[in-house]
């Protein structure tokens, strides 16, 4: 048995490999947190006078003369169809989340129509939320035509980035017409199930020169997994105003630094001087985004947070995770509202009724240091009183978290909220 190693040796050896797994450990935890910038911003300037500002810091430019229209819930999906079907020159599709069933198979006919028609048809995925589209759905798109990629598939030489999911929800049409929002393609999102009715979402159908912004933000990760760029009148032809809101994109994720939408979701923090109200199916704010709440509520502002409940939500840890901060918000003079009845997708924030923002963005440190994620910022009165109606229309059917009832749940629910936040970053 000479063969077998000594004692001191194995030691060694042991230890050599602890100190591996500890060094590829601090990478990935540094892959991240270099990512995690704790941002604190002071302005006294109102959001009304800081759109510019606001967009600059997010890596966007301001671009007037949009419309911006919103859809709701299942109808979005008859318009989208509708507009896939009249596309002439190019329809660009992107997805987090697709599953097998009605609305995916229409969704995949639309696609297949065009492509035999001569339109150029790309469709991207995430390979991770996409991969119960069904086995039927990519053969069925290929043969058609269509130009199709997976983000991040579960390969070897992805191993490093396999945690980083496109998260992102587009749909471009003859770059022309952009839809952005929460909507994913599955059949909670249209019918109901389980007695509940569909899931609550928004998105918007956006038209004007910023719906290059948009082309653009499709184009980094289309190019980054099938490496083919696109160009030309299809993609980005000449487009004149459409309407009076100015819009600006959050979306790009620079190397070193904080990603445009944790910058945007932050600063408007500190800028809003009346109201700041906010609708996300996944709200986890970092210490200093509570903070900063806190210190909006002393000077006057009015911040409301709508959620779903943990019963009503498809992701309860997730909820519970969120729990675990409600006390500290509430404390803080944030008014919380649970929305009961089905799961409410929808990432809206309205700021001092004159600045919106929409996209596919949850507030938390997976969309912010994470994922790839968009958000339109919308700056025009008439539009963010539409959003703020439909934050009260909603606000009827919710309960009001009670400070002094919710310091009183129960113990196992407490245990779930601190359990779960420990995996907060990860959820």
């Amino acid at each position: 048995m000479d063969w077998l190693p000594s004692a001191p040796a194995l030691a060694i050896a042991c230890a050599v490999l602890v100190l591996i797994c500890a060094v590829l450990a601090l990478v990935l935890w540094s892959t991240k947190h270099h990512r995690d910038p704790h941002i604190h911003v002071k302005c006294e300037a109102g959001i009304d006078s800081l759109v510019s500002s606001l967009a600059g810091l997010s890596h966007g430019v301001v671009v007037e003369g949009n419309s911006v229209e919103i859809l709701k819930n299942g109808e979005f999906f008859d318009v989208v169809m509708e507009a896939i079907s009249k596309a002439k020159k190019s329809v660009h599709f992107e997805s987090f989340l697709w599953k097998q069933g009605k609305l995916g198979k229409k969704l995949v006919d639309a696609l297949c129509e065009r492509a035999r028609a001569g339109v150029t048809v790309r469709v991207l995925v995430d390979a991770k939320g996409c991969d119960s589209m069904g086995d039927d759905a990519c053969p069925k798109l290929v043969a058609a035509g269509v130009k199709f990629g997976r983000f991040h598939p579960l390969k070897l030489h992805y191993i490093g980035v396999l945690n980083q999911r496109d998260h992102r929800k587009i749909l471009l049409i003859d770059g022309k017409t952009a839809f952005v929002g929460g909507h994913c393609i599955v059949d909670e999102w249209k019918d109901e199930t389980d007695g509940k009715g569909p899931y609550r979402d928004l998105s918007v159908r956006l038209e004007g020169p910023a719906v290059h912004q948009v082309q653009s933000v499709f184009s980094e990760n289309w190019v980054a997994v099938t490496g083919e760029l696109f160009a030309g009148e299809d993609y980005f032809p000449k487009t004149g105003k459409r309407g009076d809101l100015n819009v600006h994109v959050a979306a790009v994720m620079p190397h070193g630094s904080a990603p445009a939408v944790k910058i945007l979701h932050h600063m408007v923090i500190a800028t809003a001087t009346k109201r700041l109200w906010i609708q996300n199916p996944y709200f986890l704010p970092e210490p200093e985004a509570i903070d900063a709440m806190g210190e909006a509520v002393k000077r006057g502002v009015d911040i409301r947070v709508m959620v779903p409940t943990a019963e009503a939500s498809d992701m309860p840890l997730v909820q519970h995770a969120a729990h675990r901060n409600f006390g500290r918000l509430l404390a803080a003079g944030v008014r919380i509202f649970e929305f009961p009845t089905t799961l409410l997708h929808q990432k809206v924030m309205t700021v001092d009724g004159v600045w919106s923002a929409v996209g596919s963005t949850n507030f938390d440190d997976r969309s912010f240091e994470i994922n790839d994620e968009i958000t339109l910022g919308i700056h025009g009165e008439a539009f963010a009183k539409q959003l703020e109606d439909l934050f009260e229309e909603d606000q009827k059917v919710c309960k009001e978290v009670d400070a002094k009832e919710w310091d009183q749940r129960g113990g196992m629910h407490k245990l779930k909220d601190h359990f779960w936040y420990l995996w907060n970053e990860m959820l």
